[in-house]
């Protein structure tokens, strides 16, 4: 299992006392003397306060994965300081939910072959029986499909797909997942009925189904499902004869491992995915998720190497085919440049970063709620980075109101970061405004009982 090149983590033990990395405080003391900086310098650098850094310097306080990144910046560190220290971790405060007031519960099993069994439970009658009386229960076989009934079909299945990618820039997994899950089993039901010449296109569509199920679990917070799904989609586009998928899976797994701060899974599996993908646009993306990955940890020549690789490939690539619908982002108008963005903030620089993302935002349509918040968040936390906390503080209140619709475990772990870099300034009284905005877009997804994440 790859393991992250990070060594320890400020975190709080069992007593509550923080733990402070070892020899952190002394080695950006060297550093700094031997940069001729004075302490009050650096501070206004990287816009914290000299007393905090003092005490950072002194090992009284644990510092920030963010600010040793700064620090690794203005002192030209190379990422020597923030290997000190681990990112941190994603916040998950799952709250198991009960049964109370939940309304009537539902089953639905859907079988590989298409069939699938439908039963409603009344948890509330008398009599005190161990098991729910059942209220209502069917069974569906679907029937052998023609060649021509199968055709016909699918643009209709490949037009729900658009659409529920469309409300999943609209709203939670809560309610695009279901979906996506029910028009997996449809398909792959079909796939099982429809004739030999046409089954590898059904399951096809079905992987993508899948794959999009991937994305709204981990969204949801739970990464063991998001793997699961993953391969679903991988196992059913390698049926359909499709094995390009598989590729991406691996950047998808990359960027996995991004969001728990392990460089070295990121950018491993990244290059895997680059060395097995066959298309331009996959390769692409496989540059760009290692790019993130040599960010961690400050690798500057390798972030800029990957991102130009990245760059080439993405613009290169020819138009998609439209017989299977396109992996990866498509609401993002310049991905590359949001790529850029997030790995100069990263890598110490949110000067470079702000610069390259820019007016980005604007360009996102409204009704993309998905894409704009996690943008936002970016452009938030650079614009925080740079002491630009009026601009910070607005976009991040619209971050926060989209992520409250949205549901996004991953755009919180940037809220996150926001919301401890503006409690720098916890007398400003714009921050004052802002910071019970973000808590409430902080409410963590809550997870049922026995689900991973």
């Amino acid at each position: 299992m790859a393991h992250s090149l990070h060594r320890s983590r400020a975190t709080r033990g069992a007593s509550g006392v923080q733990r402070i990395p070892v020899g952190f405080g002394a080695e950006l003391r060297r550093r700094r003397i031997e940069a001729g900086l004075s302490l009050g310098k650096l501070a206004t650098l990287i816009c914290f306060s000299k007393g905090h850094l003092s005490k950072i310097e002194r090992g009284v306080k644990a510092p920030s994965h963010d600010l040793a990144q700064l620090c690794d910046s203005a002192l030209n560190a190379g990422g020597q300081l923030s290997i000190l220290i681990s990112a941190p971790a994603r916040s998950a405060d799952e709250v198991p939910l009960t049964d109370a007031d939940v309304g009537t519960p539902w089953t639905l099993r859907m079988q590989a072959g298409g069939e699938s069994d439908f039963v409603a439970f009344d948890h509330t009658s008398p009599g005190g029986g161990a098991l729910p009386a059942t209220i209502v229960s069917w069974s569906l076989a679907p029937p052998l499909l023609e060649s021509g009934e199968t055709n016909s079909a699918l643009p209709h299945f490949r037009n729900v797909f658009d659409e529920f990618r469309r409300l999943g820039q609209l709203f939670g997994p809560a309610v695009v997942a279901q979906l996506c899950i029910a028009a997996t089993s449809a398909l792959r039901g079909m796939a099982h009925q429809a004739q030999p010449a046409h089954r590898g296109v059904v399951l096809r569509l079905a992987s993508r189904f899948a794959e999009y199920t991937g994305w709204m679990a981990q969204e949801a917070g739970s990464d063991a499902a998001s793997l699961w799904w993953t391969e679903q989609a991988v196992q059913l586009a390698a049926d359909g004869g499709d094995d390009e998928l598989a590729a991406y899976a691996l950047v998808r797994r990359a960027e996995l491992a991004l969001y728990t701060g392990d460089s070295m899974a990121t950018v491993q599996l990244a290059r895997l995915a680059g060395q097995q993908a066959r298309s331009a646009r996959i390769r692409g993306l496989a540059a760009q998720r290692e790019a993130q990955g040599h960010a961690l940890v400050g690798d500057r020549d390798a972030c800029r190497r990957a991102l130009d690789r990245g760059a080439e490939l993405t613009s290169g690539a020819a138009p998609p085919d439209d017989a299977d619908p396109v992996l990866g982002s498509i609401h993002l108008p310049d991905l590359t440049g949001f790529v850029a963005g997030w790995c100069m903030h990263d890598l110490g620089s949110p000067a470079e970063a702000v610069t390259l993302l820019g007016d980005g935002l604007d360009a996102i349509p409204a009704e993309s709620r998905r894409a704009r918040a996690r943008y936002g968040a970016r452009l938030a936390l650079a614009l925080a980075n740079v002491g630009e906390i009026e601009p910070a503080c607005a976009i991040a209140e619209l971050v926060a109101s989209h992520v409250a619709l949205v549901d996004s475990a991953t755009i919180r772990a940037d809220l996150l970061r926001l919301s401890r870099v503006l409690n720098r300034w916890p007398k400003n009284p714009t921050v004052r405004r802002t910071l019970p905005h973000l808590a409430i877009g902080l409410h963590t997804h809550r997870i049922g009982p026995g689900t991973p994440g």
